[in-house]
């Protein structure tokens, strides 16, 4: 049971580019945010060592680095930053209702969601252990750093094949472990990959464990499904390609999504099917998945808010005189 109300004018829930972006403009135009950042504050980033395709950054930065140069950014203009992670929601009727940490509630006129999405892992020990030192689930986001070296890449779907072939143009030679024997990707990018001349498949393939020399990546232990006989093979980075899941649990039922859980908006608009509430970033983005597509997205959940205030301000004071007197 809730033991604490507030009312804000627009409430941001999640602290990665695309939160931290809306809540500038927001503050900006002087809509008072408030940002909850998550379990995690800033977002993906924080578990990124190196980023060199953020523009701003023309030697590069440390994830956490940016984000903290985000969060500076947005409190500087007076957001109003906040570590607690929402535990439910009620969209029934305006204001809004989100729950805080299972015991504030916070009425908001609007929301902008931003919690991002989580990279799916194999769950070894040793992926973990070398993540940010040569294991990466992001191809566009960290295959530079291997130019000109092995590489292996576990997934079977389009999006590993995008990311092998990408990974093709950079590096030496590119490992496909492939856990079947076949593909899941879409015959277009399966020919995409086969007629790529450094991109060596492994069917039947499971990973075993990363292996490393306690600093970084040297290999990937691997088994034949049918054979179970392992092998080892020398590479210097470890991509994971099995899919993203969309942090969008706590808005089934009352959001639009697909059916892996990213929030569906309007066209050309961050708006979804409930009035007043938005989504940015990889909360709704399936198909980028990048820093500054997620920034671009913020920016554009915040402009929509503060055109939905302006143009719903009697309403709205209307719907708050209404639930004071409840």
């Amino acid at each position: 049971m809730s033991e604490e109300t507030e009312h804000v004018s627009c409430l941001i829930i999640g602290s990665g580019p695309a939160g931290y972006t809306a809540a500038i403009y927001a503050a900006r135009a002087d809509l008072k945010p408030v940002l909850y950042t998550g379990i995690v504050p800033g977002g993906q980033l924080t578990q990124t060592t190196d980023v060199e395709n953020f523009p701003g950054y023309p030697e590069g930065v440390m994830g956490p680095e940016m984000m903290e140069d985000f969060r500076k950014q947005a409190e500087r203009f007076g957001t109003d930053i906040r570590f607690g992670y929402v535990t439910s929601v009620d969209f029934s009727s305006l204001p809004h209702k989100v729950v805080i940490d299972e015991h504030k509630t916070v009425t908001a006129d609007t929301v902008i969601i931003a919690t991002g999405a989580s990279a799916k892992w194999l769950g070894l020990e040793s992926e973990q252990k070398y993540n940010g030192f040569g294991v990466s689930a992001c191809a566009v986001c960290d295959g530079f750093f291997f130019k000109g070296q092995d590489v292996a890449i576990v997934g079977a779907g389009d999006t590993a094949a995008e990311e092998a072939t990408y990974l093709a143009k950079l590096c030496n030679k590119v490992h496909m472990l492939v856990r079947r024997d076949e593909f899941r990707a879409s015959k277009a990018m399966q020919n995409r990959v086969l007629h790529t001349p450094n991109i060596e498949i492994h069917y039947n393939t499971e990973t075993r464990e990363i292996v490393g020399d306690g600093q970084n990546v040297t290999g990937v232990k691997v088994a034949n499904n049918q054979t179970q006989a392992e092998t080892v093979i020398p590479v210097t980075g470890f991509f994971v390609a099995i899919g993203h899941k969309p942090n969008t649990d706590i808005f089934k039922g009352w959001l639009d999504m697909d059916e892996t859980g990213y929030l569906i908006t309007k066209p050309d608009s961050t708006q979804t099917n409930i009035e007043g509430v938005f989504a940015c970033g990889d909360a709704q983005d399936k198909l980028w998945r990048q820093a500054i597509t997620a920034a671009g997205t913020g920016c554009m959940a915040a402009l929509e808010a503060e055109r939905y205030l302006a143009a719903k301000e009697d309403v709205l004071a209307e719907s708050r005189i209404v639930e004071v007197n409840k």
